[in-house]
């Protein structure tokens, strides 16, 4: 049978955003594939360059709407770094307790969005989504946003905790640890899942390596690499959880990273709560950042976020530079890809976690 390219997208589902899958099949199998990103380019580095650094923050809530307020806080810490600042403690409590919020929200639409994709649309689904509004909710009380947050400032956060907040939250926390239980039963008992999922996929330890890979993604082959254990930032030294770790290589060891980094999230917090010292949660920032350069790592929801400044003395930066886990993890679809067939496409691409505001920005 001759080989033919089947484009998968950039309208298709399983694209989950804009961006255009190539396959090349042989009868039913992929021989070859090409993702080709584009369709959503808003030159988000230039046009950091043109503002100011407080009129930068709520831009970088937009890289990515199920992990706005990761890539806020990545910013304002790369700032922090620029110009020499050194927050209050509670506000990087603060800041902790409300990135694993994030994480959660993020992989709560991650868990919809792939039931949805795999079959599992009535009780995935909407489960999920019911999750996920509690804990956006609780970001709402603290910014204002349920999507794009801007809750994170150079020097702190907007504001102090809410009344009553810390009730909220152990409340939620203790109510979604219940519902986990519930989403394994669902779908670890779900033939169609396990069969959709177990053996496909598979990227290599040492592929996964090479191919510069991080985050859920690349714990799920069997590579424990985690930013907030490695190179620590803010108080993570001073929170006890473990790294989500998988030697499955495959879907199903993508789905289980991500539902105990959810439980470990749920530790995070409740450390959080119970640590947070009293006090400011913000200092005065300079308006002007000094001649230099400085970059900022993060454990972003996908994988390892980075922002580099370059500052030439004025009150906005001459150079943005922004690493997305997910550019980089598109490098690894065709080792995903070749050797199975297209119904696997929407399993393997969908356990990746893709988001394109952040992959083409």
């Amino acid at each position: 049978m001759a080989e033919m390219w089947i484009n998968m997208g950039p309208q298709h589902p399983m694209t989950h955003g804009l961006w255009n899958l190539r396959i090349k099949v042989d009868g039913e199998t992929i021989v070859d594939a090409m993702p080709e990103i584009g369709y959503l380019h808003r030159g988000m580095e230039k046009l950091f360059e043109n503002r100011t650094y407080t009129q930068i923050g709520p831009i970088t809530d937009r890289l990515c709407y199920g992990s706005s307020f990761t890539w806020n806080h990545l910013y304002c810490m790369s700032v922090e770094k620029l110009m020499d600042l050194e927050i209050p403690e509670r506000a990087k409590w603060i800041r902790v307790m409300t990135i694993e919020m994030q994480r959660i929200i993020n992989h709560l639409l991650w868990l919809a969005a792939y039931a949805a994709d795999l079959g599992l649309l009535i009780s995935g689904f909407i489960w999920a989504l019911r999750e996920r509004e509690i804990f956006i909710d609780l970001l709402q009380a603290l910014s204002g946003a349920r999507l794009t947050y801007n809750y994170a400032r150079i020097g702190g956060v907007a504001a102090d905790l809410p009344p009553d907040f810390e009730r909220d939250a152990l409340r939620a926390v203790d109510y979604f640890e219940k519902k986990l239980d519930e989403y394994h039963a669902l779908y670890d008992n779900s033939k169609i899942f396990l069969m959709r999922n177990q053996g496909v996929g598979v990227l290599s330890r040492e592929d996964a390596i090479n191919l510069g890979v991080t985050g859920p993604n690349l714990r799920a082959s069997n590579a424990k690499l985690d930013i907030r254990k490695d190179h620590p930032y803010e108080v993570y030294d001073e929170v006890d959880f473990e790294v989500a770790c998988s030697d499955l290589c495959d879907c199903y060891g993508r789905y289980l990273v991500r539902m105990v980094e959810m439980e470990e999230s749920c530790k995070i917090i409740r450390q959080a709560l119970k640590k947070m010292p009293k006090g400011a949660v913000r200092v005065k920032t300079p308006l002007v950042a000094p001649p230099g350069d400085a970059m900022g790592r993060v454990e972003d929801t996908r994988g390892e976020g980075i922002m580099y400044l370059i500052a030439d003395g004025t009150d906005r930066p001459y150079r943005m530079k922004i690493r997305s886990p997910n550019f980089v993890t598109m490098s690894a679809a065709k080792r995903m890809l070749v050797g199975y067939k297209i119904a696997d496409v929407v399993a393997i691409m969908g356990s990746v976690d893709i988001c394109m505001g952040e992959t083409d920005k």
